[in-house]
């Protein structure tokens, strides 16, 4: 995998085409490329995962040239971008900066992470990035944390290889840009507990409704994962497959089947 010296970049997000976030990975999309495309969400879409909109219509607005607002998912941005809107393929598409780390589990739901694996899917190098936040009491968001280490963490990555079918997923910690305690490639981690929780309410007319959201709470994650990086103040960076396949298992399951005859063929016998 090369790269070229001005390589075309398409820069989307799942926080929407307004959102404070995309604004800081433009910047670093610009420093490395004098063409940044900007396409993305015209509404919030945090959580939509790989969402495609099947059943119904994409609206399209150009808000500037090379710069796109598309009435759907962070998939169907990319889709779209990548196929249509653009004049020709991008050499490198940039998801980000989202709201909030994608680390652990969170990769599973993540419009941000899902804009990248479109990506890779269709054959384009692909990064997501995220901005922790919500460690500390103040829940300041650290924009300027994810400004000042992105170029030099992207441009680290353009100069090593990655597998075609891997997408590399980066997340800044809740700290400040000088307290950042270094940087890690990590894997992806599990909680020992979950973070999502469903809330009943009861709205005026006495009828129950839910209300979905996050418990702030920390695990205790094995050294090497990225929360365990991320937690311990450090850039994470981990290399996500798209091939989710637990090939251990899958040994496990051959062996445990070798020698039964599928039903089918002992009904034919």
């Amino acid at each position: 995998m090369s790269f070229p010296s001005n390589p075309r970049v398409l820069v989307t997000n799942d926080d929407g085409v307004h959102a404070p976030g995309l604004a800081v990975l433009e910047e670093i999309a610009a420093s490395i490329s004098q063409e940044v495309w900007v396409i993305a969400p015209a509404s919030e879409q945090s959580g939509a995962s790989r969402k495609l909109s099947l059943h119904d219509p994409l609206r399209i607005t150009r808000l500037e040239p090379r710069r796109f607002a598309v009435s759907g998912t962070p998939t169907d941005c990319v889709l779209v971008g990548v196929q249509d809107l653009m004049d020709g393929e991008p050499d490198l598409i940039l998801s980000g900066v989202n709201r909030g780390q994608n680390i652990a589990e969170d990769v599973t739901f993540s419009g941000t992470v899902a804009a990248a694996m479109q990506g890779v899917q269709m054959g384009v190098p692909s990064v997501a990035f995220s901005q922790a936040y919500g460690f500390h009491p103040e829940a300041k968001l650290r924009w300027e944390t994810a400004r000042a280490h992105g170029t030099a963490v992207l441009k680290r990555l353009m100069q090593l290889a990655w597998s075609e079918t891997t997408l590399m997923n980066v997340n800044f910690p809740d700290r400040d840009p000088d307290a950042v305690a270094g940087l890690e490639v990590t894997v992806q981690g599990k909680r020992d507990q979950s973070i999502l929780h469903a809330e009943r309410r009861t709205d005026l007319r006495g009828q129950d409704y839910y209300w979905l959201g996050f418990r702030g709470r920390l695990s205790d994650p094995a050294i090497g994962t990225d929360l365990r990086a991320v937690y311990d103040g450090r850039i994470s960076i981990t290399p996500i497959h798209l091939d989710m396949t637990n090939h251990e298992a899958r040994a496990r399951l051959a062996d445990g089947f070798e020698g039964l005859v599928p039903a089918s063929r002992a009904a034919r016998d």
